[in-house]
Protein backbone atom coordinates (compact mmCIF):
# COMPACT_ATOMS: atom_id res chain seq x y z
CA UNK A 1 0.00 0.00 0.00
CA UNK A 2 1.56 3.58 -1.27
CA UNK A 3 1.47 6.25 0.93
CA UNK A 4 -0.35 9.38 -0.94
CA UNK A 5 2.12 12.89 -0.99
CA UNK A 6 0.19 16.23 -0.53
CA UNK A 7 0.36 18.33 -3.01
CA UNK A 8 1.64 21.63 -2.38
CA UNK A 9 0.87 23.59 -5.61
CA UNK A 10 -2.68 22.20 -6.02
CA UNK A 11 -5.29 23.80 -8.44
CA UNK A 12 -7.70 23.78 -5.38
CA UNK A 13 -5.25 25.29 -2.80
CA UNK A 14 -5.93 29.55 -4.22
CA UNK A 15 -3.81 31.22 -7.03
CA UNK A 16 -1.59 29.02 -9.38
CA UNK A 17 2.04 30.73 -10.24
CA UNK A 18 3.55 33.31 -8.97
CA UNK A 19 2.12 36.77 -8.11
CA UNK A 20 4.58 39.59 -8.84
CA UNK A 21 6.97 40.24 -6.14
CA UNK A 22 5.84 43.76 -4.48
CA UNK A 23 8.62 45.21 -2.66
CA UNK A 24 8.90 47.98 -1.12
CA UNK A 25 11.74 50.43 -1.99
CA UNK A 26 12.21 53.77 0.02
CA UNK A 27 15.21 55.19 -2.36
CA UNK A 28 16.07 54.84 -6.13
CA UNK A 29 17.81 56.17 -9.25
CA UNK A 30 15.59 58.07 -12.24
CA UNK A 31 17.12 57.58 -15.43
CA UNK A 32 15.93 60.05 -18.04
CA UNK A 33 17.64 59.44 -21.73
CA UNK A 34 16.08 61.92 -23.67
CA UNK A 35 16.94 61.92 -27.40
CA UNK A 36 15.80 64.20 -29.95
CA UNK A 37 12.79 61.72 -31.23
CA UNK A 38 11.74 60.06 -27.93
CA UNK A 39 12.50 59.76 -24.26
CA UNK A 40 12.81 56.79 -22.03
CA UNK A 41 12.28 57.25 -17.63
CA UNK A 42 13.44 54.57 -15.75
CA UNK A 43 13.31 53.97 -12.30
CA UNK A 44 15.74 51.31 -10.62
CA UNK A 45 16.65 50.75 -6.88
CA UNK A 46 20.14 51.40 -5.66
CA UNK A 47 21.09 48.15 -6.86
CA UNK A 48 20.34 49.03 -10.37
CA UNK A 49 17.64 46.44 -10.56
CA UNK A 50 14.88 48.26 -12.77
CA UNK A 51 11.34 48.93 -11.06
CA UNK A 52 9.56 50.35 -13.71
CA UNK A 53 9.71 52.19 -16.77
CA UNK A 54 8.37 54.69 -19.21
CA UNK A 55 8.70 55.80 -22.54
CA UNK A 56 6.48 58.64 -24.64
CA UNK A 57 5.95 55.88 -27.50
CA UNK A 58 4.41 53.81 -24.52
CA UNK A 59 2.51 56.58 -23.77
CA UNK A 60 0.94 57.22 -26.92
CA UNK A 61 2.64 59.72 -29.09
CA UNK A 62 3.34 58.87 -32.78
CA UNK A 63 5.97 60.70 -34.79
CA UNK A 64 7.29 64.22 -34.71
CA UNK A 65 5.38 64.88 -31.12
CA UNK A 66 7.80 62.02 -28.73
CA UNK A 67 10.31 64.52 -29.10
CA UNK A 68 8.36 67.30 -27.08
CA UNK A 69 8.73 68.17 -23.42
CA UNK A 70 4.73 67.01 -22.78
CA UNK A 71 5.42 63.73 -24.08
CA UNK A 72 8.60 63.51 -21.30
CA UNK A 73 6.52 64.62 -19.01
CA UNK A 74 3.83 62.79 -19.14
CA UNK A 75 6.56 59.97 -19.44
CA UNK A 76 7.96 60.37 -16.17
CA UNK A 77 4.51 60.85 -14.62
CA UNK A 78 3.92 56.64 -15.98
CA UNK A 79 7.09 55.72 -14.67
CA UNK A 80 6.99 57.22 -11.31
CA UNK A 81 3.45 56.75 -10.49
CA UNK A 82 4.39 52.66 -9.82
CA UNK A 83 6.99 53.49 -7.44
CA UNK A 84 5.24 56.05 -5.41
CA UNK A 85 2.85 53.21 -4.64
CA UNK A 86 5.80 50.66 -4.18
CA UNK A 87 7.13 53.20 -1.24
CA UNK A 88 9.45 55.71 -2.99
CA UNK A 89 10.20 58.72 -1.36
CA UNK A 90 14.02 59.90 -2.04
CA UNK A 91 15.59 59.47 -5.25
CA UNK A 92 18.47 60.42 -7.61
CA UNK A 93 18.04 61.89 -11.06
CA UNK A 94 20.72 61.10 -13.82
CA UNK A 95 19.75 62.93 -17.11
CA UNK A 96 21.68 61.86 -20.24
CA UNK A 97 21.01 63.20 -23.54
CA UNK A 98 20.67 66.36 -25.75
CA UNK A 99 16.74 66.35 -26.08
CA UNK A 100 14.55 68.80 -25.50
CA UNK A 101 12.44 65.94 -23.16
CA UNK A 102 14.95 66.75 -20.29
CA UNK A 103 13.29 70.03 -18.85
CA UNK A 104 10.03 68.22 -19.13
CA UNK A 105 10.87 64.83 -17.29
CA UNK A 106 12.39 67.04 -14.40
CA UNK A 107 9.34 68.69 -13.83
CA UNK A 108 6.83 66.29 -13.66
CA UNK A 109 9.68 64.01 -11.15
CA UNK A 110 10.23 67.44 -8.56
CA UNK A 111 5.98 67.65 -8.78
CA UNK A 112 5.33 63.73 -8.19
CA UNK A 113 6.25 64.52 -4.64
CA UNK A 114 9.27 62.34 -4.49
CA UNK A 115 12.30 64.18 -2.42
CA UNK A 116 15.58 64.55 -4.60
CA UNK A 117 18.96 63.95 -3.05
CA UNK A 118 20.69 64.70 -6.13
CA UNK A 119 20.29 65.93 -10.03
CA UNK A 120 23.26 64.56 -12.45
CA UNK A 121 24.16 65.17 -15.80
CA UNK A 122 25.62 61.83 -17.17
CA UNK A 123 25.91 62.78 -20.91
CA UNK A 124 28.64 61.29 -22.35
CA UNK A 125 31.02 63.96 -23.39
CA UNK A 126 33.92 62.74 -26.09
CA UNK A 127 37.64 63.36 -24.99
CA UNK A 128 38.82 64.60 -28.41
CA UNK A 129 37.09 61.85 -29.74
CA UNK A 130 37.73 59.40 -32.89
CA UNK A 131 39.92 60.29 -35.64
CA UNK A 132 38.32 62.17 -38.76
CA UNK A 133 38.72 61.16 -41.80
CA UNK A 134 40.87 61.55 -44.42
CA UNK A 135 40.34 64.65 -46.24
CA UNK A 136 39.23 64.10 -49.63
CA UNK A 137 41.68 64.08 -52.89
CA UNK A 138 40.45 66.48 -55.87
Amino acid sequence: MTKTIPRIGSRRSGRIGSRKNIRRIPKGVIHVQAGFSNTIVTVTDIRGRVVSWSSAGTCGFRGRRRGTPFAAQTAAANAIRTVVDQGMQRAEVMIKGPGLGRDGALRAIRRSGILLSCVRDVTPMPHNGCRPPKRRRV
